[in-house]
């Protein structure tokens, strides 16, 4: 049984992946950096790498997507196994990392939050931010509810101090923009 939730998992990765790689080329994002480096990481949220490259500071909320993903999809625990909840977890994030790089979100993001140059995330970043939601899902699987609230919080307030960003501020900024917020944000990223 360990085998084929693990096989199943696999061919869900794969799947999400193709999908999201197709959706995301068919809309005219770069596969990397237009920049040509390589690099895997850019830990600067305030340049022209951010969202460009495999990882960034806000992989880490995608790993949050994964780990809320797990405690929500645990209400269906009595109706989908494991295996099943985390296709649907893989699935619902593919589907956000598409609607995210789609040109009425980008435009959101660059009106209403400090991202004011992002042009949407390249294929290959928005492949890291799926890798990073599952592994969220999964760590929270595995953490279970307790120390997967106390690892949510943990990354929140990390972020917060680290880039003065995190998934409830972008969550507020996207849906009812707060203008203190936007400015204490754009004066510790200089």
């Amino acid at each position: 049984m360990k085998t084929e939730t693990a096989s199943f998992r696999l061919v869900v990765c794969t799947l999400m992946v193709i999908l999201q790689m197709l959706a995301l080329r068919a809309a005219g994002q770069p596969w990397f950096c237009r920049c040509g480096s390589g690099a895997v990481w850019s830990g600067n949220v305030v340049s022209s790498h951010n969202s460009q490259h495999l990882l960034d500071p806000y992989a880490l909320t995608h790993v949050l997507h994964g780990v809320a993903l797990a405690g929500l999809l645990w209400l269906l625990r009595g109706c989908c196994t494991p295996a099943w909840r985390f296709a649907l977890a893989s699935l619902l994030e593919a589907a956000w990392e598409i609607l995210e790089n789609s040109p009425i979100v980008i435009e959101r993001f660059r009106t209403a939050t400090i991202s004011r140059d992002y042009y949407g995330d390249s294929v290959i970043n928005s492949i890291g931010d799926l890798g990073a939601c599952m592994a969220g899902f999964l760590l929270a699987e595995r953490l279970g509810l307790k120390r997967s609230l106390l690892l949510f919080a943990i990354v929140e307030l990390l972020l917060l101090f680290w880039i003065r960003d995190c998934l409830t501020l972008n969550v507020v900024m996207l849906l009812s923009p707060v203008e203190a917020i936007r400015d204490w944000q754009a004066t510790g990223l200089h």
